[in-house]
């Protein structure tokens, strides 16, 4: 009798729970899921990043979160077995065997830091642009992960450049979530100003004529350059004025434009006038290059006449054009209208006849 007691006791247990969800299906508790992949922002993991439907127990911490920007993985065993320390019972694993956690971050590239400070340092006592700084750090730059909070744009907080050491000191700060509260980096080093200049690959000797395998563009140094650094496209095919070494940077002062005539060369001179073109050999006297005026001697008439140097092994000598003056002019007139005078004459004689000739 008792047995019976203790059984219908049982039974009317279990059938009032499932009476109550059948008249009110909101009050309804959905069982716990696994979940396979979870993200986390913070430095710990709870329950609620764990499992769906995790109820009250959803913030409570359980594990320590990975590294910034790093990933990390935890068997289902073991995650099972530490949600049963906790009352939470009953879950739904989804047949995963693992369960993995990744700590966001936002992670800051070393390229991208170098440039943030450039543009700190950016016309700073004397600096030029960014673009033309090189840095050099104190420290290894290296990537920088930084909580995932830290959402701001990167902003200068103090800049300091020392333009004779070529020393800076800058700190940049990242405003983040917490409005009240930025993330402050600093960074020193050293800042140099370079500017691309033509280096040579080879010794040029005096007067040589640069080739483009002769020359490569790198980044120099401006205060090792100068002002006036030569760039490849300039520099190639001009003339060397002195003796350069190899590894120099070429300054345009270096450079001048190639003499199209040699000193002691044999060239041709022009003669050229109006329907008239002539040409005869002549021997330079002196070098020069497009539009020099240079002393040539007619090897014809052995005299040194002056011309200018229009190509190479040529040289223009300008004939002078005779002008006519204004009394020239007026006496070729005068005499015009005198010869006119003896046919008006003649004609009016034409009505007296004139003595014939004496014989």
């Amino acid at each position: 009798m008792m047995m019976l007691r203790v059984l219908l006791t049982a039974i009317l247990l279990l059938a009032l729970p499932a009476a109550a969800f059948a008249e009110n299906g909101d009050d309804v508790i959905a069982a716990p899921v696994l979940r396979g992949s979870v993200t986390v922002a913070d430095e710990v993991v709870r329950i609620g990043d764990l499992i769906d439907n995790a109820g009250t127990a959803a913030q409570i911490a359980v594990y320590r979160a990975p590294d910034l920007g790093t990933t990390g993985s935890l068997p289902t065993a073991q995650v099972l077995s530490v949600l049963r320390a906790h009352q939470v019972i009953g879950v739904d694993t989804r047949d995963i065997k693992a369960v993995s956690i990744t700590r966001l971050a936002r992670t800051l590239e070393s390229k991208y830091i170098e440039l943030q400070v450039a543009r700190a340092l950016e016309h700073r006592n004397g600096l030029g642009d960014a673009a033309n700084l090189s840095l050099s750090f104190d420290r290894d730059l290296q990537d920088i992960r930084l909580d995932a909070s830290n959402s701001g744009a990167m902003q200068p907080a103090t800049v300091r450049f020392e333009s004779r050491s070529g020393r800076f000191d800058v700190t940049l700060e990242i405003a983040n979530d917490d409005v009240s509260a930025r993330t402050q980096l600093r960074f020193t080093g050293r800042a140099i100003e370079t500017v691309e200049a033509a280096v040579l690959t080879r010794d040029i000797e005096r007067n040589e004529v640069l080739k483009s395998s002769d020359i490569v563009v790198e980044r120099r140094a401006k205060a090792g350059v100068g002002n006036d650094p030569a760039t490849r496209d300039r520099a190639v095919g001009m003339q060397s004025r002195r003796q350069i070494r190899a590894g120099q940077a070429l300054r345009v002062a270096d450079l001048a434009k190639p003499d199209l005539v040699q000193r002691d060369q044999n060239v041709t001179l022009i003669f050229e006038s109006a329907g008239i073109y002539l040409t005869i050999r002549g021997k330079a006297l002196e070098g020069g290059t497009e539009g020099d005026v240079v002393n040539v001697l007619n090897l014809q008439s052995k005299r040194t006449v002056s011309g200018v140097v229009i190509g190479r092994g040529q040289v223009s000598v300008s004939v002078a054009t005779p002008q006519l003056s204004a009394n020239t002019e007026a006496t070729q007139t005068l005499g015009a209208s005198e010869t006119t005078a003896p046919v008006s004459v003649a004609a009016d004689n034409s009505r007296s006849p004139v003595p014939s000739k004496a014989e």
